[in-house]
């Protein structure tokens, strides 16, 4: 089992909670973005940078997963691959997807980008705050210790 994170928007805060856990577990984590990432010295610790272009880097990640793999993401799309592929998805306020919720996030996802296409500026989602990080720690924390080998 393996974490991957979809690294171009994830917060830092969250990113430093999974270098800590990946220390901590022995768990390898993976790093992906279209940019040159800083991660701390680790051999569990890896960052692939991938060429820019539009979900290039969901793309890697989904080609690079397997089944029982963790993918940290806010990406429904990606989300929602990986799950097919047999993986699990977390997104950074600590919320798994599932097959009940990644359908109504899909449809809710689209909504707003018919509202957006329309030219009403809804916003993006208000910052991290300590509950969500928290609540991340403790999905994340949770999963590894249902999931690691």
């Amino acid at each position: 089992m393996q974490i991957w994170v979809d690294a171009d928007a994830c917060p830092n805060t969250v990113k430093e909670i999974l270098f800590r856990a990946a220390t901590r577990t022995g768990v390898v984590l993976t790093l992906v973005a279209n940019h040159f990432l800083r991660t701390p010295p680790s051999p569990l610790i890896r960052a692939q940078q991938v060429e820019g272009g539009f979900d290039v880097a969901d793309d890697f990640i989904v080609e690079q997963c397997a089944a029982g793999d963790l993918v940290v993401t806010a990406d429904i799309p990606l989300a929602a691959s990986v799950m097919k592929k047999g993986g699990h998805a977390l997104n950074p306020r600590g919320e798994f997807y599932t097959d009940d919720n990644i359908r109504e996030r899909v449809a809710m996802r689209n909504f707003m980008d018919q509202m957006r296409a329309s030219g009403v500026q809804t916003g993006g989602p208000p910052a991290l705050n300590d509950r969500d990080k928290k609540k991340f720690a403790n999905a994340l924390d949770s999963f590894l210790a249902r999931h690691r080998n």
